[in-house]
């Protein structure tokens, strides 16, 4: 096989792309001794920004509350800018829906870790996920709505 050929896989570069932090009922929130209640939604989009460079943005939404008063919203998006040449299109749905977020997940747990701690709370440490598992279940939401479509998946 010829080197023009051999897959690439390259981290151009790794950055933050946008951070939001809201502290919306301080100061009365920091004298709550009640624990919050902490909800977390991850997510990752990827687009080729072009030919053989994506850029593939991993984005966490942090909420606490105590009953209906917001403690924190922590809105954080750590992105990657990734070259992939010469890969199977077999292939460019898990490099783009689980290395690549992969690679960002370290930089985005750091980055909500200081910015909760910034904030006045104690830091907030995200327990590593499996993106293989959440690319496995978007492929099968896929499928299943272009069943119910009456076509076939993306």
């Amino acid at each position: 096989m010829s080197e023009a050929l051999q897959p690439i896989f390259a981290i151009e570069k790794i950055y933050l792309k946008d951070l939001s932090v809201e502290v919306p009922n301080a100061p009365e929130v920091f004298a709550e001794r009640t624990a919050p209640e902490v909800g977390v939604e991850i997510n990752s989009e990827a687009r080729e920004v072009q030919q053989g460079m994506f850029e593939v943005a991993l984005k966490v939404t942090l909420t606490a509350k105590i009953g209906d008063k917001v403690m924190f919203l922590v809105e954080a998006a750590q992105a990657g800018l990734f070259q992939i040449r010469n890969v199977p299109p077999q292939d460019m749905g898990p490099l783009l829906g689980i290395a690549c977020p992969n690679t960002l997940f370290p930089y985005v747990r750091e980055t909500i870790s200081t910015v909760t701690s910034r904030a006045g709370f104690p830091p907030v440490v995200l327990a590593p996920m499996s993106f293989e598992t959440i690319y496995q279940q978007q492929v099968e939401q896929q499928m299943l709505a272009a069943q119910g479509a009456g076509g076939k998946p993306n």
